[in-house]
């Protein structure tokens, strides 16, 4: 059996919304802001009560590729026909780390194991000959090969 690593592509966040007017601390106001940048899941139960009303609490769908906004303009319609123009603050509660060298979740790019020098063979060709230099390392590295395997690198090399 292989296994194989999943690809997340969307990842549910917690966001707080600051500065929302009052005519959008309703689900559908919620929704409406929230969804300009992101796909809305649900409110949390203090904001659906309105209990707290210095931020609201949303949780959101998050496509992990997306550059992610700090606020979203909203026009709101005047009562003589204009509009006004309010910035909502976007708070991310927590993201997850991400790499841009291995586009994964779990690690940040600083921790990656595919791209340290230490966890990496480099290959040096000189007058047409293959050379493995291994970089210097705080700790050995361990390769489990069998002995055909072995055998494979050896001829290789000769």
């Amino acid at each position: 059996m292989a296994l194989r690593k999943l690809k997340y592509t969307h990842v549910p966040v917690w966001i707080k919304l600051r500065h929302l007017p009052v005519e959008l601390w309703t689900t559908d106001g919620l929704s409406t802001v929230a969804s300009g940048i992101v796909k809305p899941l649900y409110p949390d139960s203090i904001t659906q009560a309105c209990t707290r009303l210095d931020f609201a609490r949303v949780c959101v769908m998050l496509d992990i590729s997306s550059k992610l906004p700090r606020h979203v303009i909203i026009m709101i319609p005047l009562e003589n026909g204009g509009e006004s123009a309010c910035k909502v603050d976007m708070e991310y509660e927590w993201l997850p780390p991400k790499c841009t060298s291995c586009h994964s979740l779990g690690h940040a790019t600083s921790a990656c194991v595919l791209h340290k020098p230490q966890n990496r063979l480099l290959l040096s060709m000189f007058k047409n000959r293959s050379m493995w230099l291994l970089p210097p390392r705080t700790r050995p590295l361990t390769l489990h090969l069998s002995l055909s395997r072995m055998r494979q690198l050896w001829n290789r090399m000769l």
